[in-house]
């Protein structure tokens, strides 16, 4: 009994030896486990700074400025891609920069977008007559001190150019447009944001004027008028001529300008943001003689002053009760309506890299140029003295009557209506070429009507099409159909658009797309020679094939008159035709 209990105690503890050993190797297996780990997770985390090091060059890092600008910009990058917008930063652009000039203008003013422009007015085909008249307002730099980063931003779409600063300790940014519906008022808006967390001064630098003959008065306002952070007391009234002619010095061109007075100095609180809304009334005069000069000032100088007075009340926060900001974003997309509704017609094209060739980003610089140089007539507010309601019946019907317009090659290859825009001269010089060229090829009643009338006339331009004898005909020849076109709402009668495309195929064959936005009737369409029955038209594409006659036809007519379509292929005597291949 004895000896079986001594046993069993034997046993026990034998049991707890080994029940102790087992815990003690699997503590140490843990242990081991969780040091490898560990090694593990040092390795992963110290091999890629290691690798960096030893492989890679140290990552360039950008300075606050360039951090500033790319903030800026990012907004609009999309649209850079797309040409539907142009950013240019300060000489030196960068690599792949297109060097367009920024501007903006409405047809009655223009005004190359930069510190020291001179405004331009309408003389001739363009607005190349210089007032010495400096609108811009802007922050005004110390005497040495470089500005860190400059870049503009012109935005096609909307007729608004932004212009951004990256200043030490602050930054900057711009937006100005001239009005499309109140073609003499030029809106500039400022945003000036503190960056430090301490109190900056900030000098402004205000429009200028040295006009010859000129007289500045400054006028109380009956009611102040509160535009967001600032309340103007106060208009400052300047008025001027400027001799249009140097071969006739006996007219002159009066000219008034309106402005809200504004203090040169502001103060920004630390990380504060500081709003202006600054606009400007600008009108002028035909030419008149001395005998006519007082007369001319009264009116001009009353008209003005009723225009600005106006537009205070309109943007006032006491006029409205939703506040300024909602009038200003209400003001300024009355403008971009316009322009939105201006490029409802337009022109695409596939791009090429081949070395200078023509492609999106300059046709669109270019159209931008001749639209900003031409007014919108029937958009424009009847009260700002822009016309009365029977000029607009007279747009309406150039808009209408377009019988001989475009008459001749199309104008993509015409290289000199493609030339550099990156000066004021340069541009204004293209767009009175382009005026001139519309002008002298049918297109004249097109341009009575005014920016509408324009845009479609260089579209019809672009693909040599021509409204001629009950139809509208497409004369590009078929050998420079190497590239995708796509011409959109091409205006024909009142309530018909017309949408035309042409793709080359994967087999080098092109054809010819063409479909209705929208129609008040029936129309029918037919490829070159009108060989083949006329084909209905609608909303949806009807497809053709390109072809090359003998004698050399249009490549595509369009007509409501089936009866007038099906007697053509009689009147032009096809003897050959060459059909779905590229031609040379």
């Amino acid at each position: 009994m004895l000896f079986r209990s001594a046993k069993n105690k034997f046993e026990a503890a034998d049991i707890m030896r080994r029940l102790k050993r087992f815990a003690e190797g699997t503590v140490s297996s843990y242990r081991r486990l969780f040091l490898m780990l560990l090694c593990v997770c040092i390795i992963f985390y110290m091999l890629p700074p290691i690798f960096r090091y030893l492989f890679l060059s140290a990552p360039q890092q950008k300075d606050p400025h360039s951090m500033c600008m790319d903030d800026r910009l990012t907004p609009y990058i999309l649209q850079n891609y797309e040409y539907d917008a142009n950013i240019r930063h300060v000489p030196p652009l960068l690599s792949d920069e297109r060097d367009y000039l920024p501007y903006i203008g409405n047809g009655y003013i223009g005004l190359e977008v930069s510190s020291d422009a001179a405004l331009n007015i309408k003389h001739g085909r363009a607005m190349q007559l210089p007032i010495r008249f400096q609108p811009v307002l802007s922050v005004a730099q110390n005497s040495g001190a470089p500005v860190e980063k400059e870049a503009t931003v012109v935005e096609y779409l909307t007729g608004m150019v932004h212009r951004f600063q990256c200043l030490a300790g602050y930054f900057v940014s711009y937006t100005m447009y001239a009005h499309r519906t109140q073609p003499s008022v030029l809106m500039q808006e400022l945003q000036i944001t503190n960056t430090r967390n301490v109190v900056e001064d900030v000098d402004l630098m205000l429009p200028r004027s040295r006009l010859p003959k000129s007289t500045t008065r400054s006028l109380a306002l009956s009611e102040p008028a509160q535009l967001g952070m600032f309340t103007y007391n106060a208009l400052d009234v300047v008025t001027g001529t400027v001799q249009p002619s140097i071969e006739d010095p006996s007219k002159q061109i009066v000219v008034s300008i309106v402005k809200p007075k504004l203090e040169p100095k502001l103060q920004l609180r630390k990380r504060g943001t500081v709003r202006i809304i600054y606009p400007l009334v600008i009108n002028y005069s035909k030419p008149v003689t001395d005998a006519q000069l007082k007369n001319t000032i009264d009116s001009l100088e009353q008209r003005s002053i009723q225009t600005m007075t106006n537009l205070l009340q309109k943007l006032s926060a006491k006029a409205s009760g939703s506040g300024t900001l909602h009038s200003i974003n209400t003001y300024r997309q009355e403008h971009i309506n316009v322009w939105n509704d201006l490029w409802a017609t337009g022109f695409t094209i596939s791009s090429s890299k081949a070395e200078n060739s023509l492609n999106g980003d300059r046709i669109n610089a270019t159209m931008y140029a001749v639209l900003s140089q031409v007014r919108s007539f029937e958009f424009e507010d009847l009260g700002a003295g822009a016309g009365t309601p029977a000029l607009r019946e007279d747009i309406a019907k150039a808009l209408t009557y377009a019988e001989g317009c475009y008459d001749s090659y199309h104008t993509l290859q015409a290289e000199n209506l493609w030339r550099d825009m990156t000066t004021l001269h340069q541009l204004n010089t293209l767009v009175s070429s382009w005026m001139l060229t519309l002008e002298k090829q049918g297109c004249h009643h097109l341009i009575r009507a005014g920016a509408s009338g324009v845009i479609q006339a260089m579209t019809l331009s672009f693909g040599s099409f021509r409204f001629s004898n009950q139809h509208l005909e497409c004369n590009m020849h078929p050998k420079f159909l190497h590239r995708d076109f796509h011409f959109r709402r091409l205006n024909y009668g009142n309530k018909t658009h017309v949408n035309v495309t042409i793709i080359v195929k994967e087999d080098n064959k092109a054809v010819i797309n063409v479909a209705l936005d929208r129609s008040d009737r029936s129309y029918y369409a037919c490829d070159g020679g009108c060989l083949d029955e006329p084909v209905l038209l609608t909303q949806n594409r009807r497809e053709f094939p390109v072809k090359l006659t003998e004698p050399l036809t249009a490549i595509l007519y369009i007509t409501e008159d089936k009866q007038h379509m099906e007697e053509i292929h009689h009147a032009i005597h096809v003897k050959e035709v060459v059909e779905g291949m590229m031609f040379s």
